[in-house]
């Protein structure tokens, strides 16, 4: 990818709305061109700082009623008697009518939901760690050095374990953004591959919930909520060892 097509693009990376082939394809550009990359971090700074200061208004209680009472009143028009001869013309314009809702209504369906936006996000952020040397902002296998490293830069305390016993040592941990969120991620390792764990606290409903997996472009997570927290775990391991992966770290947690 040249500059020109990854300059056009990048503001929809910034934004997440790219696809996984097209983000991989920017963040190898990156990687080997300062000029873009130096672009793409004031483009994240500018996101950044607009999330944080933007100024939202509440619209007013009042403000419909004073609307409605500021339109002129509609004319009452008679009632007219039903004809009987077909308005062939009414029936074509109906029949349009009714497609076009349909169509739109398919559109709806077809769009991802929250939840699949969502699980792009964690893999998109998985694989930009591959990519890059983003990997990790605080390199360490000891929880006590780990943890108190988010400190101040995180609005709750993730729980961090080292699984090394169990074949899941700690590598370290980062900062990064999902869900329109500063979120903590974990990094493990099993053998050779990496596993991202992503942190951050539920929203809505803190009840703990049973696992749920998927598959996205040869990747695997799960998702899971427990004591208030929501986790992805994100890896190209096996399913069956993303599985044990979850169940060591919930037995840590719980302690059993």
């Amino acid at each position: 990818m040249e500059c020109k097509e990854t300059l056009e693009l990048l503001p929809a990376h910034v934004d997440r709305e790219l696809g996984l082939p097209e983000s991989m394809e920017i963040e190898r550009h990156l990687k080997t061109c300062p000029p873009c990359r130096a672009e793409y971090a004031e483009q994240l700074a500018l996101r950044a700082a607009i999330r944080k200061d933007v100024t939202y208004f509440n619209v007013p209680g009042h403000l419909e009623s004073r609307i409605e009472a500021a339109l002129p009143s509609a004319p009452a028009h008679r009632l007219l008697p039903a004809k009987r001869d077909w308005n062939w013309s009414a029936m074509g314009a109906a029949l349009v009518s009714i497609v076009a809702v349909a169509w739109s209504i398919s559109l709806y369906l077809a769009l991802p939901s929250a939840e699949d936006r969502l699980a792009d996000e964690v893999v998109s952020s998985h694989v930009r760690s591959l990519l890059t040397s983003h990997g990790v902002d605080v390199a360490s296998s000891d929880r006590h050095t780990v943890k108190p490293w988010f400190n101040g830069k995180l609005s709750f305390s993730p729980p961090v374990y080292d699984l090394t016993t169990e074949g899941f040592p700690l590598v370290g941990g980062r900062l990064d953004y999902l869900d329109h969120r500063p979120v903590a991620a974990l990094v493990y390792r099993h053998r050779q591959h990496i596993i991202d764990l992503f942190v951050a606290p539920a929203t809505g409903n803190k009840n703990d919930t049973v696992p749920g997996s998927l598959s996205i472009q040869g990747y695997h997570l799960v998702r899971w909520a427990h004591g208030g927290m929501v986790f992805w775990a994100v890896s190209d391991v096996e399913p069956a060892q993303l599985g044990k992966f979850r169940e060591t770290l919930l037995t840590h947690m719980t302690g059993s």
